[in-house]
């Protein structure tokens, strides 16, 4: 009952969020964030409504797959190597930690060769910090346009996690820039390039995310209870 509750409580503070912020609430998605926790209650979660979860470790992720009853939706949200981009090919439908060309083209292949494509976002590291993974507010205009050659991928957004704050508020200028980005990046057209969503904001800084226009918003300990 507890992760029910909990459900009922963070949509209602995001459609709270998307109103103050004139939005239409149905404009912003939470992505549940399962990571460490067991499939059972991702399955409890998904008997109180919510269809997609988010993962960090493939290993962990791939053995959960397996164990989930409820037919969900996933994405993979976490940092991601290329000698793993495999095991997930074809069982996620949106990678959120795309960060440099060779993963791209590894998630490329490993779709291609499933005759798939696979949605991917953009990971842009606004805060610069070196404990982050990303790539610059700078190179990232560039990144996306060799992206979008490949075949079997389709960028759709970018990602970003800023610095923990205690105050949400002051996460808010990255939020922003990461907005910016994406107006940027879409006002170059590049075929075949979406800058749609916008994948930021976690359980402490969600509402401040939503003000600054996320359409993807992961959240887990307030909703799955803290690790």
């Amino acid at each position: 009952m507890e992760i029910a509750a909990n459900l009922h409580r963070i949509r209602q503070q995001i459609a709270a969020a998307a109103i103050a912020a004139e939005r239409n609430p149905a404009d912003v998605r939470l992505v549940a964030v399962s990571k460490t926790k067991p499939a059972v209650l991702v399955d409890e979660a998904a008997g109180a409504g919510q269809s997609l979860f988010g993962e960090n470790y493939v290993q962990e992720f791939v053995a959960k797959t397996l164990e989930v009853i409820a037919p969900v939706e996933w994405h993979f949200i976490g940092h991601l190597q290329s000698n793993k981009v495999k095991q997930i090919a074809g069982i996620v439908s949106m990678i959120h930690s795309v960060d440099r060309l060779s993963l791209a083209q590894e998630i490329d292949r490993q779709w291609g060769r499933i005759g798939q494509v696979c949605a991917i976002l953009i990971q842009v590291n606004v805060s610069g910090e070196a404990t982050k993974s990303g790539t610059t507010s700078e190179e990232a205009t560039n990144l996306v346009r060799q992206v979008a050659l490949l075949e079997n991928v389709r960028i759709c957004g970018l990602m970003t996690m800023p610095p923990f704050f205690d105050n949400p508020e002051a996460a808010r200028p990255y939020f922003r820039e990461l907005r910016l980005l994406a107006a940027e990046i879409g006002a170059h057209a590049i075929p075949g390039v979406s800058m749609k969503e916008l994948s930021m904001g976690m359980s402490g800084d969600f509402e401040a995310a939503i003000a600054e226009g996320a359409t993807l918003v992961r959240i887990g300990s307030a909703l799955f209870g803290s690790r």
